[in-house]
């Protein structure tokens, strides 16, 4: 068993708070958040963002081995995932992660690389903690 934290800070409350994150590894390390950061410009992160980074990576991690395990060992992939926060009610829902990924993989079949694919973001552990429709657009080049 792995456990990963993350601390996340905030001073004042509602749209004028200001927050920051930080993470044990530095990654995260007095990473600013807010109203402003999360639904307008202001630099810095928000839940939103991280949750796609977190999928994308995930996912992107779950196919590489995948694809190890099935005998392949060079090509490239690169995953964006778009995660949508929608309103519902009196409070938000994050109802989307939307997986787009490219790929490279020399010598793999269309049908392996679709089957593959799909076992990975059924299976990543970001996607079953999401509650929310996860879509997957891919490329083989």
């Amino acid at each position: 068993m792995t456990t990963r934290t993350a601390t996340a800070r905030y001073q004042g409350f509602g749209k004028d708070g200001k927050g920051r994150l930080d993470s044990p590894s530095g990654v995260l390390e007095a990473t600013p958040y807010s109203f402003n950061t999360r639904f307008g410009d202001e630099k810095g992160t928000n839940p939103e963002e991280l949750i796609a980074a977190a999928h994308a990576g995930c996912f992107t991690m779950a196919l590489s081995f995948a694809l190890a395990k099935a005998g392949f060992s060079e090509g490239s992939l690169e995953t964006t995932a778009a995660v949508k926060l929608e309103q519902q009610g009196d409070g938000f829902a994050i109802t989307h992660s939307d997986l787009t990924l490219k790929a490279e993989v020399p010598g793999i079949s269309q049908e392996q690389f679709d089957a593959l694919a799909a076992g990975a973001k059924a299976n990543c552990p970001v996607s079953k903690l999401l509650n929310a429709e996860i879509s997957l657009t891919h490329t083989l080049a």
